[in-house]
């Protein structure tokens, strides 16, 4: 069980049941992490931008070079519901999670997740050389960005105890 309880949209404040709203209208669902850091709409904000930066990442990079850095950070740290999350992204898009064999860039990406998410001061200073020699600046700064706010999902999720989401109970790692 959840350390903290998810907001009751009939007896929200209209700030919460606005972002509520306007969360539903943007990404069309709402994840049982969502309702709970709805009790704080600026909690809320701050971790959405998670998708802001995957905008800025897609560019460059694909969605399955983001979702297999996303699911190192949060394999590192231990986090189900992340980890659920990008294992659905996966599969859904006709991949068998533990059978994909990454390109270079994306074994890259997934060894400098796990280190972030392992120890963010220990950053082998040769994958931070194979970054820089494929990534320019802007891409680097929006990739730790984002790592950091993975980082932060996977800590709330392991903190609260947010339970897992329904529709992610079949994407479970066994």
């Amino acid at each position: 069980m959840a350390h903290l309880p998810p907001i009751d949209y009939a007896i929200a404040s209209d700030e919460i049941r606005a972002e509520h709203d306007r969360e539903l209208t943007l990404r069309g669902r709402m994840t049982n992490m969502k309702r709970i850091l709805l009790h704080s709409p600026a909690a809320h904000r701050i971790y959405a931008e998670w998708f802001t930066l995957r905008d800025l990442l897609r560019p460059t990079l694909k969605d399955r070079a983001i979702w297999l850095f996303s699911k190192a950070i949060a394999g590192t740290l231990r986090a189900e519901i992340p980890v659920a999350f990008f294992r659905r992204a996966l599969i859904d898009s006709g991949l068998h999670p533990e059978a994909i064999e990454p390109t270079a860039d994306e074994a890259l990406l997934m060894s400098f997740g796990k280190a972030v998410a392992a120890d963010a001061n220990a950053v082998p200073d040769a994958t931070w050389a194979a970054l820089k020699a494929r990534y320019d600046e802007t891409l680097l700064v929006n990739l730790v960005a984002f790592a950091g706010i993975m980082v932060a999902t996977c800590v709330f999720t392991n903190a609260v105890k947010v339970e897992l989401d329904p529709e992610l109970e079949g994407y479970r790692k066994r």
